[in-house]
């Protein structure tokens, strides 16, 4: 009887310069899809920021466009904004003015979206209509704003007079002790949809069960949002609250449209010294070193906010 073998081929020698070569491959398909983007962060980002730094070590003035001179004068710059007490005061103003905002958007935005997560007629169209501030150019809704506190032709003061609330105009604008105020009202009317929309969102992700289960405990409707809502609302209250914060503490254009700073500098925050020195004063110097100080206090609440999404993830959020 006659037996049949059959010889199985082996598999081909696999040599380590093979799998190294791989490897480098690989290696280089990654940072191929990688380059573009870090590129474009180096670019755009990267490269302002060490330039900003640097400037602020310099004598930059409007002769260094012509001349490309511009000579390092070590910490004379930082001294003189440090000793300048407008920085003080922008300081604490831009404290006063990001503190306030953030509580009035976030509490009435929170407000709002908890009245709007209760589904009525027309609720779609009351939401769109309550996105309008968010949609307007800053711009322009200062400008509105402004002829609106007008103390002399302005519709509020009109309005406050003729139900005879006040007994003399208010001059929203045009007082050291009220317009710093002023601005934080109309910034506050501003940020209110955004706060509304993301916290609507969040709200919308809360099974609803949790609810029910909560209505047949007895759980009354402050205790059901302090149990409930707020503690599975947290991570999207951490977001908007950083995110907030860092368009908030930069504001300009607002402040600019509305007051230009005044008056005395009530309104003064870091943001308008930076464009003042910058652009007004043309001492490019001082301006970049308070340009880096918003800068470093952006970045601190960047770092927070980028620890608050991880710890979320981590929990399976």
């Amino acid at each position: 009887m006659t037996t049949a073998t059959t010889t199985v081929p082996a598999p081909p020698a696999t040599t380590a310069d093979g799998r190294a070569g791989t490897g480098r491959r690989q290696a280089l398909l990654r940072w191929g899809f990688v380059a573009p983007a870090v590129l474009y962060m180096l670019a755009f980002f990267g490269y302002p920021l060490v330039r900003n730094l640097t400037m602020s070590f310099q004598s930059y003035t409007p002769r260094t466009y012509f001349t490309g001179e511009a000579p390092f004068n070590g910490f004379e710059n930082w001294r003189g904004v440090f000793d300048n007490p407008l920085f003080t005061s922008s300081l604490w103003h831009t404290l006063v003015f990001t503190a306030g905002s953030l509580l009035g958007q976030f509490t009435i935005g929170l407000a709002l979206a908890v009245f709007f997560s209760r589904r009525f007629p027309l609720s779609g169209v009351v939401r769109a209509v309550l996105l309008l501030p968010w949609l307007v150019p800053m711009v322009v809704s200062a400008v509105v704003w402004r002829k609106l506190l007008d103390q002399d032709t302005g519709v509020l003061n009109s309005a406050l007079t003729g139900l005879h609330l006040v007994s003399s105009p208010v001059p929203w604008l045009s007082s050291t002790g009220v317009a710093l105020a002023a601005t934080v009202l109309v910034n506050i009317w501003i940020g209110i949809p955004f706060n509304m929309v993301i916290l609507y969102g969040g709200l919308q992700e809360i099974p609803r069960e949790l609810y029910e289960a909560g209505a047949l405990d007895g759980a009354g409707a402050w205790r059901t949002f302090r149990s409930i809502t707020l503690p599975l609302l947290r991570p999207v209250v951490t977001v908007v609250l950083i995110l907030g914060f860092m368009s908030t503490v930069k504001i300009l254009d607002l402040i600019l449209a509305l007051t230009g700073g005044g008056p005395a500098d009530s309104t003064q925050t870091l943001g308008t010294v930076t464009y003042q020195l910058s652009f007004q004063q043309m001492n490019f110097g001082q301006g970049a070193v308070v340009g880096n100080v918003l800068i470093l206090v952006s970045a601190v609440f960047a770092v927070l906010y980028l620890r608050a999404n991880r710890s979320d993830f981590g929990q399976g959020k």
